[in-house]
């Protein structure tokens, strides 16, 4: 179940950013530590980028911590990553709220272990407030599963355009399609995330591990962002019909 709070317009305006974050698996493995030491480094990272981010002109930051695919993984580590989405659920959201982060969380739900579900829910609850940036972790997330689940529930609606389609797959209306996906670790593919919201993202992909990744490099994705829409006259968020010939 996703939210249907409708975004704050000084959150909306601003930029909505995507990350794939990779690697926290390899960067341990290199360093002789454990896949779990990975994952436990990746939960930093995304504190300095949750602070980072809304000085840098992001209003929207949706990060991918686990994919409907994950499952398939050995389930020592699935229970591990589990742990730690209960570690952060319990411990991150007073930090949240004083930070004026709103917390949203997109994916399934029914099928994460008991109380994550009531965690989450709480968590949503306790920062509704926030105005500073508005985070979304998908969990149990598949894009190909929410535009499935869309279009089920768009038989019973009179009057269906895009944006009518967009509130259904995201559950959030007048949510701000994806400007700009990163992907930490070197890999250059989708994998399944924002495939609706991010039709028109630019993309940028960073050899750089996800436990490495900083303000610095999200300031570095950022610049060369907006360098390719200075260059291109924001062209980036048009459809293809509108888009000349250069």
């Amino acid at each position: 179940m996703q939210s249907n709070v409708a975004l704050k317009p000084e959150v909306a305006m601003r930029l909505h950013v995507g990350i794939i974050m990779d690697g926290n698996g390899r960067w341990a493995t290199r360093r002789g530590l454990s896949r779990l030491r990975g994952h436990e480094a990746g939960v930093e990272a995304i504190r300095r980028i949750v602070e980072a981010a809304p000085d840098q002109g992001v209003g929207t930051l949706t990060l991918y911590a686990f994919s409907s695919d994950n499952w398939r993984r050995p389930k020592a580590e699935v229970t591990a990553l589990m742990g730690l989405l209960r570690f952060y659920l319990a411990n991150e959201i007073a930090a949240l709220m004083r930070n004026g982060v709103r917390l949203t969380v997109i994916g399934r739900r029914d099928r994460l272990p008991d109380g994550i579900a009531t965690a989450i829910t709480r968590a949503e609850a306790a920062t509704a407030d926030g105005t500073t940036l508005h985070l979304r972790i998908a969990i149990d997330y598949s894009a190909r599963d929410a535009i499935l689940n869309a279009a089920a529930r768009a038989a019973g609606v009179g009057q269906l355009n895009r944006e009518t389609f967009a509130d259904l797959i995201t559950g959030e209306a007048g949510l701000r399609d994806v400007d700009l996906i990163i992907r930490t670790s070197g890999e250059k593919r989708l994998s399944d995330f924002l495939l609706w919201e991010g039709a028109y993202a630019e993309l940028h992909f960073t050899e750089r591990m996800w436990p490495e990744f900083d303000a610095d490099d999200l300031a570095d994705a950022l610049a060369s962002f907006h360098r390719r829409e200075r260059r291109f006259g924001g062209l980036t968020a048009i459809a293809p019909a509108e888009v000349p010939n250069l």
